[in-house]
């Protein structure tokens, strides 16, 4: 089955870009007039569903968000084209549909395709070669996203590593000099091969990135240390992307701590502020990275250091988009990622936020969101961050979390 859709909504990530081949084909193709600005790069969206896999979303949620994240990092979205393979190929597509993509690129003129699934090595040198155009999976969109946001020192010593992570297997198709002999002298050994001189040298940059985040980890290893001498107990937010965690911090902190954007991963750095609950009871809040669906290992991996802040908290604040018509799924991820890090059996709250978006909020409650959280018992509360509806509510479960994730540590010792 062979369809193509619009959605909304590429990126500047990638390797160097290839011009598209000029050239007029028959045939007519519907589509919405969009802004051929020379900074916005003219994208086309590609996924592909494997009839045998079972997948948490639908094809066409995954591309939107898919598009969103393209958005984001400066492109123009002209189409998306989707198909159903019982597994993938080594160009990705069926035959049939790269032809189509091929028509598509004379007709709609895009200069990058993205891809929602990592893509081999060898996938995206036939692609490029089939295509003409740059070529980009998820997985560098999503990095590309995170270097953007990342403002600390911290922030870009991780995106760099993933970087690097990501590279490293894929440098034979980057550029066509990685092919030349380059001996020198003092610099490499006899015969050493351009590329086998890159491999190297992005396998020390790993290293040097790896031993630098190694001690940002024993420095934030330390502050948790003190924090905890202090007695003064931990809250941390986590939750999707997007789901209004950094709007949260900063009304629990009634400051303009952390820049709130209507975009992914706005926040990637942790910031911990002390706020108040019942009584004057001051906790220590920190606002944390948002998860995503098919989040690259390599960024889990290299944020390792900031995602141990929710391995001491004493309680979580699971945040949930609850206007969001993929909050199940989405939810669903948030879920998954916990059991991956260890920290599914950490006590909770489920913070259902922004129902100033639903018509019926005081009761609104996503179809199949509960269905799990419920059986494991976790509270939830219904608030909207922006306008502090339900604030109260909020705090009171805080208090009420702690003092359970405190009677069972007592418990348990």
């Amino acid at each position: 089955m062979r369809t193509w859709r619009r959605p909304s909504g590429g990126s500047k990530a990638g390797r160097p870009p290839r011009l598209a081949r000029p050239g007029r084909r028959g045939g007519t193709v519907s589509r919405t007039p969009v802004s051929t600005s020379p900074e916005l790069e003219r994208a086309i969206l590609v996924g592909v569903a494997q009839k045998r896999r079972a997948a948490l979303w639908s094809l066409e949620d995954s591309l939107e968000e898919l598009a969103q994240l393209a958005r984001g990092a400066g492109a123009t979205v002209l189409a998306s084209v989707t198909q159903r393979l019982d597994h993938l190929t080594s160009n990705y597509l069926g035959r049939g549909k790269l032809q189509e993509l091929k028509e598509l690129g004379h007709r709609l003129g895009y200069t990058l395709a993205v891809f929602d699934d990592e893509l081999t090595l060898a996938q995206q040198r036939n692609l490029e070669e089939a295509l003409g155009v740059k070529i980009i999976d998820r997985t560098a969109l999503i990095l590309d996203t995170f270097a953007r946001h990342a403002r600390t020192r911290e922030g870009r010593l991780q995106v760099e590593l993933a970087q690097h992570q990501y590279l490293l297997p894929r440098l034979a198709g980057q550029w066509s000099h990685l092919e030349r002999l380059g001996g020198g002298i003092g610099t490499r050994g006899p015969g050493e091969t351009q590329l086998e001189t890159d491999r190297r040298l992005v396998r020390r940059r790993i290293q040097h990135l790896k031993a630098e985040l190694e001690d940002v980890r024993r420095r934030r290893s330390l502050h948790r240390r003190q924090r905890r001498r202090s007695g003064v107990p931990t809250v941390s937010l986590v939750g999707y992307t997007n789901a209004g965690k950094s709007t949260l911090f900063n009304a629990l902190a009634r400051e303009e701590v952390v820049a709130v954007e209507d975009r992914s991963f706005s926040t990637l750095d942790p910031v911990t502020r002390s706020v108040s609950v019942h009584d004057g009871r001051q906790v220590l809040l920190t606002d944390t990275v948002g998860f995503i669906q098919k989040l690259p290992a390599a960024l889990v991996a290299a944020f390792r250091a900031t995602l141990e802040e929710l391995q001491d908290a004493d309680l979580l604040l699971e945040v949930v988009d609850i206007s969001h018509p993929n909050a199940s799924e989405q939810a669903q991820v948030v879920e998954e990622t916990l059991g991956e890090l260890e920290l599914a059996g950490k006590p909770r709250v489920l913070v259902l936020n922004k129902v100033d978006r639903m018509m019926n909020w005081d009761s609104a409650f996503p179809d199949g969101l509960g269905d799990g959280l419920t059986a494991a018992q976790i509270p939830s509360v219904l608030i909207s961050a922006e306008k502090g509806w339900g604030m109260d509510r909020l705090l009171q479960a805080v208090e009420e979390g702690l003092s359970a994730s405190k009677a069972a540590g007592a418990g348990v010792s």
